[in-house]
């Protein structure tokens, strides 16, 4: 059985209590064992580097730079690491080991709560398969995003929000290499009942098994 932890803490605005239950149930039921842990201590568990996946649900916060590195050394030496929203992406602003790993960093969200769309760039890849580009209300991320990033899903800002950025292109999902291990990343899911929407959830779920070391 593979074994997954889940990290959770933080912020409490975007329900990290809920969304670890709702993910721990989606594991559960692909036949993972999961643990829980509230602690960012747990990052540092020399134990992690037997996991098969590694789930953060911990916006903003700090992070001892030795528990940033034993996280970094586990997915770089395999295990996966998965995750959402700020849970993952606005997590340690002042871990650059972190950030390095992840792939990105939340900067803004212009207009706060709003209408965007989410558009698949690679429909064909195993994790988009079957979906299609839809629209959503939520915070449309800008994010700073490394350029090794293989993107799966954009957004393009209108500018109505911050003229000067109308027009750009943002990354919204995308998958990356760290090391041997593999990195997931998406920004949809501001609130716990987001991840329910059914091509949230369809992504985040392959997505996390995409990352999972076998």
């Amino acid at each position: 059985m593979r074994k997954a932890m889940i990290v959770w803490g933080g912020w409490p605005g975007h329900d990290p209590d809920l969304c670890a239950s709702m993910i721990r149930g989606w594991l559960r039921a692909e036949g993972f064992e999961v643990r829980i842990e509230t602690t960012t201590e747990a990052f540092g568990d020399p134990a992690i580097h037997d996991l098969s996946l590694i789930i953060p649900i911990y916006t903003m916060s700090k992070i001892e730079k030795a528990d940033a590195l034993n996280l970094c050394a586990a997915v770089r030496g395999g295990v996966g690491l998965a995750g959402h929203h700020g849970g993952m992406c606005d997590a340690f602003r002042e871990s650059v080991d972190y950030q390095f790993l992840c792939g990105g960093q939340w900067v803004a969200h212009p207009g706060n709560i709003i209408d965007y769309k989410v558009d698949l760039t690679k429909p064909d890849d195993p994790i988009m398969k079957g979906l299609k580009s839809f629209e959503h209300r939520s915070e449309q991320y800008y994010m700073h995003v490394d350029p090794a990033n293989e993107v799966l899903a954009t957004t393009t800002f209108t500018g109505e929000h911050a003229s000067w950025i109308e027009g750009v292109v943002m990354p919204v999902v995308w998958k990356k290499r760290y090391g041997a291990g593999r990195v997931f990343y998406s920004s949809l899911g501001h609130r716990a009942y987001e991840l329910d929407v059914p091509e949230i959830r369809t992504l985040m779920t392959r997505g996390m098994l995409w990352a999972a070391r076998e």
